[in-house]
């Protein structure tokens, strides 16, 4: 018997139809004597509905926001997640089996003060783990928490993932099975390389970096949560057949597991290769080079929530000037402009340029630190294509490359291949 947290997103509970089919993942464990937590989002697009509900509101004076009170926002879009564990509950009681619902109030997950962009801090799993041991489903409602001022605090998108790690924590789960519409993370996306893996393992380091560079299987967050309390995490498919031969696994279930690098007996030089569109390059020249000047670019770009990522310094040859380039999100990139604008002065550039339009293909793995030459297999592929690299990041574990966006596709390919992981 095992203790195991199952968390089903938007599209498995879409309709009642699907409903019905996680009910009965929700059975196989059951009936096999583990002890079931169960977190559900919100049904496919009710979230973003009820969003839309919200920002048609009229305009109210003297609110935490300009256009309404975070603390409203997260009662309205909080709904979606408590419709879908009720009629999931019912679902379960229809086939016998003893459920009951849970909001995020009601265990409670205890969350800082950020309405709409709540953190968790704590969560009580006492009660929880007493109905399991008395044979009670848990159904939860991921995306939401308990504010410290006793009012609903949603978790941001992508919210319910983390739900359900950290309730895994608190419960002291042997495992959190995470059911998405894909069997599994694999080497790349499979929509540009057909030949690309589902990969057995992966590690919590290497899951991180895939999922902050594109990779769109899990939440940051989550993963984030997943590796501080070790937290074995398997990705698997709601859409298979609950009762096909092997899904019921206790140790190996059909997916991709998340899980520490100890785990991971034959690690593979590179993982996987990920990609992240609509990345913008602005460049400032000419630049007095002294110390406070980064300071000056970077802190009103992070106090506006400007996310910026590869930066790179180019210092003149007699030492006096430097030109500083680094890559927001197109989305803010008018933003940014503004911002340096309003900060010219105090930064002391000439000109600032900018590029959008462009594309971040990072290639991922743990085996890099104990291998050389992985970037420069990299750099020989790509030129060989006759693909431009604009920038070049690396880490440990890590090589992301900034290119023009129409060579996405035929870089992720060549990499992919030129690593092996064409391969079977």
């Amino acid at each position: 018997m095992a203790r195991i947290v199952m968390k089903f997103g938007g599209t498995s509970v879409a309709d009642l139809d699907r409903i019905k089919n996680v009910a009965r993942h929700v059975k196989r464990e059951v009936d096999a004597g583990h002890e079931v937590a169960v977190v559900v989002s919100a049904m496919s697009g009710k979230t973003n509905e009820l969003v839309g509900w919200v920002q048609g509101t009229p305009k109210v004076v003297g609110a935490n926001s300009p256009f309404y009170d975070a603390r409203e926002y997260d009662a309205v879009v909080a709904s979606g997640e408590q419709v879908t564990c009720g009629l999931l509950a019912i679902a379960l009681h229809a086939m016998d089996i003893n459920a009951r619902s849970w909001q995020g109030w009601q265990i409670p997950i205890r969350t800082d003060n950020a309405h709409g962009a709540a953190r968790i801090l704590e969560i009580d799993g006492a009660d929880i783990i007493k109905r399991m041991g008395e044979g009670q489903v848990a159904v939860i409602a991921g995306f939401q928490g308990l504010g410290p001022d006793n009012r609903i605090a949603t978790l941001g998108r992508g919210g319910s993932d983390t739900s359900a790690v950290a309730i895994a924590a608190a419960v002291k789960a042997d495992r959190c099975d995470i059911y998405t519409d894909v069997d599994g993370v694999y080497t790349t996306d499979p929509r540009i390389v057909p030949q690309a893996r589902r990969l057995k393992k992966i590690a919590f380091e290497e899951m991180l970096e895939m999922a902050s560079l594109g990779a769109k299987v899990l939440q940051v967050r989550s993963v984030e949560l997943a590796m501080v309390h070790k937290v074995r995490t398997f990705v698997r498919s709601s859409f298979e057949d609950p009762d096909a031969p092997g899904m019921g696994d206790l140790l190996n279930p059909p997916g991709t597991l998340i899980c520490d690098e100890d785990e991971i007996v034959e690690q593979e030089v590179v993982t996987g290769i990920a990609y992240a569109k609509d990345e913008a390059q602005i460049s400032l020249r000419r630049l007095a080079d002294r110390p406070g000047v980064s300071a000056a670019i970077f802190g009103p770009l992070a106090e506006s929530h400007i996310n910026v990522d590869m930066i790179v310094q180019n210092i003149s040859e007699d030492g006096s000037k430097t030109d500083m380039t680094f890559t927001v999100p197109s989305g803010d990139v008018e933003k940014a402009i503004k911002v340096l604008g309003e900060n010219k002065e105090k930064i002391g550039y000439d000109v600032v340029q900018n590029e959008s339009g462009l594309v971040k293909v990072s290639v991922i793995g743990i085996g890099m630190r104990s291998h050389a030459g992985v970037a420069a297999t990299a750099f020989k592929a790509l030129a060989e294509k006759g693909i431009n690299i604009k920038a070049i990041t690396t880490s440990e574990i890590k090589i992301s490359i900034l290119i023009d966006g129409p060579y996405a596709e035929l870089a992720v390919r060549t990499l992919h291949s030129c690593y092996g992981l064409d391969k079977n």
